[in-house]
């Protein structure tokens, strides 16, 4: 018996996609659980989904942010958050119900008109990987099991300079979605004040990511030093309520994941649906916006009317980036009050002035 297949039309092109009734989020009955949708969403419907984010051209809403007039964006919502960034894929090849893989390389026998750049990761190695450019890329990375995409914040024209600060804010187990959405108020507060704009998202998850467009004139340390800075001010404003703690054990409330801004650790992008039972999107907010929002009112069976009907909040992001200057002033000051370096993660060769890896429980006590 035949497989079967169908095509879906993205950006001008006919992508095949395979066994399009293959169920990726199976419904509330199917689950057992009381979680999930009430219908079944399917390859095909992620792929329906990702066209119609992917494509859409609407305007930036007056809201809160800057005005969208001076920055059309002349591509949809989830792809302005991708283009000429590169990124690997996580294959959900049997829906989110069995173990993802990661696919680093894409393979030579791609298509031609596919788009990739070639990266080089910390341990030295290379690869070549996705640069999503429109919404066929999004397809047929879909018809790979693709459910969510983790650009790095570079361009292809700059891999080693990023043109962008990642926030992300991480609750521990105990702490309530009104606790992550009061430290992402302070992080916009801290921000204003080093005359950066942010542009809120939920996570899709748990939490709140913060992108920040910069000016790429930072190697992924400086970035990442000057994200480092912003987590402890946070920390200070708010005590027991976010911490920059590497260690689990340490945190408490919020922690802010400095760590994301590291050669090689991505995000889901704007616009994805995670893999949650429900298909919940890493959704743009305007910052008037977030006080309100609530994590199950943004999935892959509401995002797309919400954004014929309201426009997309980010869609003038490429026209703010900023300096870091601020920032790493800040962190400057931090280290000569004794601030410096904290843990990287593990598989990042140790820092010049990196404390200690190892966590506080285990680390040896001086004798005596």
């Amino acid at each position: 018996m035949a497989k079967e297949e169908t095509t879906v039309l993205a950006a001008g092109r006919e992508v095949r996609l395979s066994s399009p009734g293959k169920v990726f989020f199976p419904s509330r009955a199917e689950r057992g659980d009381g979680l999930g949708p009430e219908a079944a969403i399917t390859k095909l419907d992620l792929a329906e989904y990702y066209v119609a984010v992917g494509e859409a051209r609407a305007a930036a809403p007056a809201g809160d942010g800057p005005a969208a007039a001076d920055a059309a964006p002349a591509v949809g919502p989830a792809v302005l958050h991708l283009q000429e960034r590169p990124g690997a894929l996580k294959r959900f090849t049997n829906g989110i119900t069995k173990e993802p893989f990661f696919q680093k390389r894409i393979a030579d026998t791609a298509p031609e008109w596919l788009q990739t750049a070639t990266v080089t990761f910390p341990s030295g190695r290379t690869a070549r990987e996705l640069v999503v450019n429109d919404a066929a890329h999004l397809v047929w990375a879909v018809q790979l099991g693709t459910i969510d995409f983790n650009p790095w914040p570079v361009r292809r024209a700059d891999l080693d300079h990023p043109d962008e600060l990642r926030i992300d804010l991480d609750p521990q187990p105990d702490v309530g979605w009104g606790e992550v959405r009061a430290v992402a108020l302070c992080v916009k507060d801290v921000l204003d004040e080093h005359d950066l704009i942010g542009w809120p998202k939920t996570s899709g998850s748990r939490g709140i990511h913060v992108n920040v467009r910069i000016r790429p004139e930072h190697d992924f340390t400086g970035v990442r030093r000057a994200a480092l800075a912003l987590a402890r001010e946070v920390e200070r404003r708010m005590p027991g309520r976010a911490t920059s703690k590497w260690w689990k054990e340490e945190r408490e409330g919020v922690f802010l994941d400095y760590n994301q801004n590291a050669r090689d650790r991505t995000v889901a992008s704007a616009w994805s649906v995670r893999p949650t039972p429900d298909a919940r999107v890493s959704m743009p907010l305007t910052w008037a916006q977030v006080p309100d929002a609530e994590l199950g009112d943004f999935t892959l069976r509401t995002v797309p009317e919400l954004l014929r009907a309201h426009g997309d909040p980010h869609a003038a992001i490429d026209a703010h980036a900023g300096s870091l200057a601020g920032l790493l002033d800040l962190a400057r000051r931090d280290e000569e009050e004794g601030r410096g370096d904290a843990p990287w993660p593990p598989n990042f060769a140790k820092g010049e002035h990196e404390p200690k890896r190892v966590a506080p429980s285990r680390a040896k006590k001086p004798k005596g």
